[in-house]
């Protein structure tokens, strides 16, 4: 029997932690780790001895997550109660069992569901509407109007809310701002890295799914809709009035323009540029302007053999030169 205590990288792991091996890559280090235990898929077959006992599962990533989460709710300490130098309007709804911080403001007409944390400097703008079991970090500014779902996650810096980029140009060269009345909606169970931001829309809602996974660093412009479960990686822009389907996986850098669709189970590259509507579901897509993975793929090995191909080039017009001097 090993007893374990705490969590380890495999390539760090000590006597005492729990790791797992979820990528081939890594493998070497399960033969060096003096971790106790390692999680490995019931698939992995040892090709040398080992220290450490293996726990067998059918998706090592995903059982490490569970572990973490479960020791992560008991032993994370969850605040309650009003700090002082907090502001609530007097006509705000807060739920039992909720924390708001220092510094925090809550607006009028704001409704807090029970267990939710509002941490210091948060600022919760008229009628928005918070469900019960979200954190806020702080610094999050949510604007007039936004309504949130439950179990949701808002890290620091995030602006919910914020005026679409809308301006109509003027026969002077000028531009003369378009009022944006609309707001924000986001559904259960949403998670928004640091310092992304999520317009309200010109009119209507900008409308984000349930379990949507929205990384640091991301733009999300006025009248978006994101499908329930798709995840959005760091630095990607998503113009105004665009659709993204369900459960599409969008990599880094990603830019879409405005007023297309992209279909459900969608995967895109790293800075990728979607440039139109994909229609079909369950593709794979990379380059700017998007081109179907493999021939994407091809196109990237055509490239790194250029140089090869120009000195042949230049190698057969020297020979031809030759023969026209001849």
């Amino acid at each position: 029997t090993k007893e374990v205590e705490r969590f380890d990288k495999i390539e760090e792991g000590k006597s005492g932690g729990i790791s797992f091996l979820a990528n081939s890559k890594y493998e070497e280090h399960i033969y060096k780790t003096d971790s106790s235990a390692v999680i490995v898929s019931n698939k992995f077959i040892p090709k040398s001895n080992y220290n450490p006992a293996l726990i067998q599962v059918s998706d090592p990533y995903l059982a490490f997550s569970e572990l973490l989460n479960v020791y992560q709710n008991l032993t994370k300490q969850k605040k309650s109660g009003i700090e002082p130098n907090s502001f609530i309007h007097n006509t705000a709804n807060i739920g039992k069992n909720c924390y708001i911080g220092a510094f925090a403001y809550v607006s009028e007409h704001v409704e807090i569901g029970e267990n939710t944390q509002i941490n210091p400097q948060v600022f919760v703008g008229i009628n928005v509407k918070i469900g019960k079991n979200c954190l806020l970090h702080s610094g999050v500014k949510i604007y007039d109007n936004c309504i949130i779902g439950d179990d949701c996650v808002i890290n620091s810096n995030v602006v919910i809310g914020s005026d679409g980029f809308g301006f109509a140009p003027q026969d002077n060269g000028t531009y003369k701002t378009i009022p944006q009345l609309g707001n924000v909606i986001i559904g259960n169970n949403v998670d928004i890295g640091a310092c992304s931001t999520i317009d309200r829309a010109t009119m209507g809602s900008t409308q984000i799914g349930n379990g949507v996974k929205i990384d640091n660093l991301v733009q999300i412009a006025h009248n978006v809709s994101i499908g329930d479960n798709t995840v959005i990686a760091s630095q990607t822009g998503i113009a105004g009035s665009s659709k993204i389907g369900e459960r599409c996986v969008i990599a880094g850098q990603v830019g879409v323009v405005g007023h297309i669709s992209v279909a459900n189970d969608t995967k895109i590259g790293a800075k990728a540029g979607i440039n139109r509507t994909i229609a079909e579901t369950g593709k794979s897509f990379s380059g700017s302007p998007i081109m179907p993975i493999q021939d994407y793929l091809k196109t990237k090995l055509l490239t790194r053999r250029l140089p090869d191909l120009n000195r042949r080039v230049e190698e057969i017009e020297k020979i031809i030169k030759s023969k026209e001097n001849e």
